[in-house]
C-alpha cells in the first residue's frame, strides 16, 4: 500500500453550483461510504452553495493508500486538502462521518478557520462510547456483509458480487473498527460553532432519543430534527431531507451575504 499524501482533489471532491458562492457544505461519509454516494446531493442544493465531499483512504482514487486506523487518518487529510476559498463553511457528517466532521471542526478551529456550523446526522455524541459496535474483527466476510445489510446504506448488489465485495470490505472493516473505538476524551471537546442534529425516527443504530447528547459538546441544548426513516433516513426521502436542510443553509448564506 502507498501512504504518500494524495492529491487534494482526490481527498475533497469539489462540486460547485452554477453561480458565485458564499457558502460551502463539506460532507463526510458514513462508515464504509465514499464520496460518490453523496455526489447526487449537488442537484438538491442551492446553486450558490458549493458542495465539497470528503473521500477516505482505501476507496476511489485513494484505493491504494494505507487503510485508516484512527479517526485522524480520516479527518486530517480532509483538513489539509480543503480549498482556501470556501467562504462560510458548514461541515456535515452522516453516522461515523459525524465523528469525522467533529474532528475536522476541531482541527479547523485550531487553525483559525472555525466553521459556521456543524451538522451531525444519525450519530451519537462524540464524547459518548459507541452503544452499537459492530466488532468487525470478530466477523468473517459473510457475517460482516450481513451486518452491513442490516444497517443499510450500501448497495446489496455490491455486497453480493464477489469481486466488488473483495474491493470494498477492507475499507468497511477499517471504518467500523474506528467507529467502534472512537470516543473523544480531550478536555477541549466543546465546540465554538453551533451544532444542528438530524436523525431518523426508526433508527435502530442511533435511536432518536440519543441525538440530544450532542448538547454535551455545544454548551447549550440541542433540539434534533427527527425525520421519518431508519439509520439512512435521507436515502428514503432525499427531497424531504433537503426540505429541512436547505432552510438551514439559506439562513447562513443570507447572513453571510448581509455581512459582506
Amino acid at each position: 500500500m502507498n501512504s504518500a499524501f494524495p492529491a487534494p482533489e482526490d481527498v475533497v471532491w469539489d462540486l460547485p453550483g452554477d453561480g458565485p458562492h458564499r457558502l460551502s457544505l463539506l460532507v463526510l461519509p458514513h462508515a464504509g461510504g465514499n464520496a460518490h454516494a453523496y455526489g447526487g446531493w449537488r442537484e438538491h442544493l442551492p446553486a450558490d452553495v458549493r458542495l465539497l465531499i470528503g473521500q477516505y483512504p482505501g476507496r476511489g482514487a485513494r484505493y491504494c493508500e494505507d487503510l485508516p486506523v484512527s479517526v485522524d487518518d480520516l479527518a486530517q487529510p480532509v483538513v489539509d486538502s480543503l480549498p482556501a476559498d470556501t467562504g462560510e463553511l458548514v461541515v456535515l457528517g452522516h453516522s461515523m462521518g459525524s465523528l469525522v466532521a467533529f474532528e475536522v471542526v476541531r482541527a479547523l478551529r485550531a487553525a483559525g478557520r472555525t466553521p459556521r456550523l456543524l451538522i451531525a446526522s444519525a450519530c451519537r455524541a462524540p464524547v459518548l462510547p459507541n452503544q452499537c459496535p459492530v466488532h468487525p474483527e470478530l466477523l468473517d466476510d459473510d457475517e460482516l456483509v450481513a451486518a452491513i445489510k442490516e444497517r443499510g446504506g450500501t448497495d446489496d448488489g455490491i455486497l453480493d458480487d464477489p469481486e466488488l465485495r473483495e474491493i470494498v470490505l477492507p475499507s468497511i472493516r477499517a471504518d467500523f473498527a474506528i467507529d467502534d473505538a472512537y470516543r473523544c476524551t480531550a478536555p477541549d471537546a466543546r465546540l465554538d460553532c453551533p451544532v444542528a442534529v438530524f436523525g431518523g425516527d426508526a433508527d435502530p443504530i442511533v435511536p432518536a432519543e440519543m441525538l440530544a447528547g450532542w448538547s454535551l459538546v455545544t454548551g447549550h441544548e440541542v433540539e434534533p430534527q427527527v425525520l421519518p426513516g431508519d439509520h439512512f433516513y435521507f436515502q428514503q426521502d432525499l427531497a424531504g431531507f433537503f426540505a429541512h436542510l436547505n432552510p438551514v443553509l439559506y439562513a447562513l448564506r443570507d447572513s453571510a451575504t448581509a455581512s459582506a
